[in-house]
């Protein structure tokens, strides 16, 4: 299938921003990538960064920049936070539990959407909460199906291991004690876009004496039936 538009400088930019979705690269890197010539690399590269749609990192490599997270936002927050509401209540109700759902951005994530426990003791995490990647649940699952570098760098730091995350693909779901704070315990399944990428994480989430220390025995199965219903509602709307 021909992928040019017909417009040169459009469809160039779009190239540039293409190989930029694998991670940094330097004005050398990106040519080779692009197959573009320098002088056109880094007018282009540059005349991106003016438009915040390519930055640079604290190497002076390009990456992809502010702006395009903040129309993926735009485009897919609200079909997915449309559905998340029910699908979370839902949760809750199952589990007797607070119910979360995060979006990773950046080297972050962010609660986009909670359904609290009604009574007794909660996990509260409030909607706009910024968490760490580097652990928790959530971050598992937000991490385990990355390209292999950019997994490679998130495990930096982290609390979990690689091959923690091979459990997580192979299972489907995500556990973790005590990981992001001492005393709680969550499970996280993923929420996919319609082309199968992980866009979200659904979690469970409460004290460990009542979730115990293997909370996926009790939470695994309704976690994952969550994510695959807001999974479900992304495929019908073509969403995020």
């Amino acid at each position: 299938m021909d992928n040019t538009s017909g417009v040169g400088v459009l469809d160039k930019a779009a190239t540039v921003l293409g190989a930029l979705e694998a991670g940094p690269l330097t004005l050398a890197g990106l040519v080779q990538a692009t197959g573009l010539a320098r002088p056109t690399a880094h007018r282009l590269a540059t005349a991106l960064e003016h438009h915040r749609l390519v930055a640079r990192d604290l190497q002076g490599r390009f990456i992809l920049g502010p702006r395009l997270g903040e129309l993926a936002t735009a485009a897919g927050e609200d079909r997915l936070l449309a559905a998340a509401g029910p699908v979370l209540t839902a949760l809750r109700d199952a589990t007797s539990e607070s119910c979360q759902l995060y979006r990773r951005q950046g080297e972050q994530r962010i609660c986009v959407a909670a359904a609290e426990r009604l009574t007794g003791l909660r996990d509260t995490v409030p909607i706009g909460a910024v968490l760490s990647m580097h652990a928790g649940s959530a971050a598992q699952v937000l991490l385990a199906w990355e390209e292999p570098e950019r997994m490679h760098r998130g495990l930096m730091g982290a609390k979990f291991t690689a091959t923690a995350l091979a459990g997580v693909r192979r299972r489907g779901w995500s556990q973790s004690v005590s990981e992001r704070e001492l005393g709680v315990a969550s499970v996280s399944a993923p929420v996919r876009g319609p082309a199968g990428r992980v866009v979200a994480a659904v979690s469970v989430s409460g004290p460990v004496e009542r979730l115990g220390r293997a909370p996926g025995r009790l939470h695994a199965q309704a976690v994952v039936t969550a994510a695959a219903r807001l999974t479900e509602a992304l495929r019908r709307n073509g969403g995020s």
